[in-house]
């Protein structure tokens, strides 16, 4: 009881540090100029906390989230510019569409397993993503679509990128801590039998399938949100944004903090998006021919830590960190 007491005071203590952390990052002391990349940051980490539960807690690959993301982005865009829906209520739209949807296409993906699921949902992103691009009547084309209001709350308009970044980490909290929770309950023990193993899950009166699309839908509201979040943003979105490499680069983050780690997503979408925004950017500022090697990259990433840390960067150093404080406290308890 002691020891669960103290985990817990620690887990509230880190939170309110990671809370602080967020409050003081926009200030002009900390990366106020990098206001607009923190937020996507956030953006991103929604997303991928998203394919966190899908893939590192119940086991099952998915290529396709960008398709989720986009289609979130698309309709919260279409509703609230050509229809001129509230923004708040366009989001909520979206967000329900893309859940009915993608419970529509997991009944029957779900039956699929391994390599056969997979080539299904990167199938799934592809088509969605050809659709961004001719249904131009609706999407704009390849040239995507422009004047996408900001959200407001009565005559408070988060029309700045310092309100955009709180609004963006809002949500994003809100987002970890639902997780954190589902982790953490009997779902989340279920979800870790099913990824253990299936029919061993079934066994014991786990209905296997029906979780699996449960949190498929669960997976692709998050990305929903956060593509719409994007949206408003950016105020213009196109489909390049969610293309076979978003999946990818979703994929990397998800890898490189620890697809079994809620609060691994952070760093992992932080992690990614600081090297494409920062170190790309700058590579391709020096030789034009380096700014495409996105793919490269993040394959060589994914490569990398699944083959030395397939815990993920983030867990396996902090576990590192708790071996040593462990071997610490125990050499200071030694007579």
């Amino acid at each position: 009881m002691l020891a669960t007491l103290k985990k817990n005071r620690w887990s509230y203590l880190t939170m309110v540090a990671f809370l602080l952390l967020l409050i003081l990052l926009p200030s002009q002391w900390f990366l106020g100029q990098k206001t607009f990349l923190l937020t996507l940051i956030g953006i991103n980490t929604m997303v991928t906390v998203g394919l966190c539960l899908l893939m590192g807690y119940t086991g099952q690959v998915s290529l396709g989230q960008a398709a989720f993301f986009g289609i979130g982005a698309y309709f919260s865009a279409i509703l609230s510019t050509t229809y001129h829906v509230n923004p708040w209520l366009a989001m909520l739209i979206a967000a329900m569409g893309t859940g009915t949807f993608a419970y529509a296409i997991g009944l029957p993906i779900f039956r699929l397993r391994g390599n056969y699921l997979a080539m299904a949902t990167l199938g799934l992103g592809i088509i969605v993503w050809v659709l961004f691009k001719e249904l131009s009547q609706y999407t704009g084309g390849p040239d995507g679509l422009g004047g996408i209001p900001n959200l407001s709350i009565g005559g408070f308009a988060f029309d700045s990128n310092l309100k955009r970044y709180f609004l963006v980490w809002f949500f994003c909290v809100c987002l970890l801590l639902i997780a954190q929770n589902i982790v953490r309950s009997r779902t989340g023990r279920a979800l870790r039998a099913i990824h253990g193993s299936e029919a061993a899950a079934e066994s014991i009166g786990i209905n296997a399938a029906q979780f699996k699309v449960k949190i498929f839908v669960l997976s692709a509201v998050y990305a929903s949100l956060a593509g719409s979040l994007y949206a408003h943003h950016l105020h213009h979105i196109s489909p390049s944004s969610f293309d076979f490499l978003a999946s990818v680069t979703v994929i990397t983050m998800a890898a490189v903090g620890g697809l079994a780690s809620i609060w691994g997503a952070v760093f992992g979408a932080a992690t990614i998006r600081l090297i494409s925004d920062e170190v790309l950017v700058r590579l391709g500022q020096l030789n034009p021919r380096l700014a495409d090697l996105d793919i490269v990259l993040y394959g060589l990433i994914l490569m990398l830590v699944m083959i030395f840390m397939p815990k993920g960067l983030f867990v396996s150093l902090r576990d590192t960190y708790g071996g040593w404080r462990q071997r610490r406290t125990q050499r200071g308890a030694a007579p």
